[in-house]
C-alpha cells in the first residue's frame, strides 16, 4: 500500500510517500501550492494531513483529492492516556506514535526539537501517558533578549560552543546550548532508570545539532513525524 502523508506546521509543510512502512520520497516546501504541485503528480492509495496551519473545511476547499484529517478524535494505533486530549498538539502524538512503530511497539520516548522542545511517552503497554514541553534554542535566546534590558539576541551555531565563555555573548551561547543538551540527558536518564529498556527517538529541525547524543537506544530521526502520520493512516484503512 502506497501512502502519502503531509504535516503542515507554522513556518514549513512537509510530506512524505510511502510504500508500506518505508519512506520513499519526503519532500519540504514553504507554501502550500508548492506542494500540491507535486503531490497531485503521485501514485497513493491515502493520504493524511496534520495540520497547525489550516482548518479541516480550509483544507477540503484547496486540496483535490480525498484525505484523512489528523484530529483529537482520529482513532490512533496507541491508546491516548492524556488527561486533556482535545489539547494535544497532533504533531506530539504523530512523533510519539511513529517512535512507537520503529521500536517495535515498545516503550519510547520521542523528543521533538522545534520551536519548543516536546517529550512524548509511550509505556510498555502502549499508552501515550504525555511528557514534558520546554522552550527550543531559538526561544530561549529571544527569551533572555526580550526580558532583559542588555542581553543581545545571540545566535546559537549547530555546533557545540565552548563550556566555558568568556564573553557575554559566548556565555549566553554556551547556557542556551548545555542548558538544552543537560536537559536532554537528564530527562532520558530520569527515563531510562524507571524503564532500562526504553527506546529514545530524537527528531525536529534542532535535532542534527546534537547527533552527537546518538548511541545504544538512542536514535536521530529527522522524519519522525511523517513516520507517525503514516502509523496512524494504516491503522485507519486497515
Amino acid at each position: 500500500m502506497r501512502n502519502l502523508v503531509i504535516d503542515i506546521g507554522n513556518t514549513r509543510i512537509k510530506s512524505g510517500l510511502f510504500e508500506n512502512d518505508t519512506l520513499i520520497a519526503d519532500h519540504v516546501f514553504e507554501e502550500l501550492g508548492a506542494g500540491l504541485s507535486v503531490w497531485e503528480t503521485l501514485d497513493f492509495d491515502a493520504c493524511m494531513i496534520s495540520s497547525v496551519r489550516f482548518r479541516f473545511e480550509e483544507l477540503a476547499e484547496l486540496v483535490p483529492f480525498p484525505f484523512h484529517f489528523l484530529s483529537p478524535t482520529t482513532p490512533l494505533p496507541v491508546t491516548n492516556g492524556y488527561a486533556t486530549p482535545h489539547t494535544l498538539g497532533v504533531d506530539r502524538i504523530a512523533a510519539a506514535a511513529g517512535a512507537w512503530q520503529l521500536a517495535g511497539k515498545k516503550a519510547i520516548l520521542a523528543i521533538d526539537m522545534g520551536s519548543c522542545i516536546t517529550f512524548e511517552f509511550v509505556d510498555e503497554l502502549g499508552v501515550y501517558r504525555g511528557g514534558a514541553i520546554s522552550p527550543g534554542l531559538k526561544m530561549r535566546a529571544s527569551a533572555m533578549n526580550s526580558f532583559t534590558a542588555r542581553l543581545p539576541l545571540v545566535d546559537v551555531d549547530r555546533k557545540a560552543p565552548d563550556l566555558t565563555g568568556d564573553s557575554t555573548v559566548s556565555c549566553m551561547q554556551a547556557g542556551i546550548w548545555y542548558g538544552v543538551e543537560f536537559e536532554l540527558t537528564g530527562q532520558i536518564e530520569a527515563y531510562r532508570l524507571k524503564i532500562p529498556e526504553i527506546t529514545v527517538y530524537i527528531c525536529g529541525g534542532d535535532s542534527q545539532s546534537f547527533e552527537s547524543l546518538a548511541k545504544d537506544h538512542i536514535f536521530v530521526v529527522p522524519n519522525l513525524v511523517l513516520h507517525g502520520l503514516n502509523c496512524i493512516l494504516n491503522h485507519n484503512v486497515e
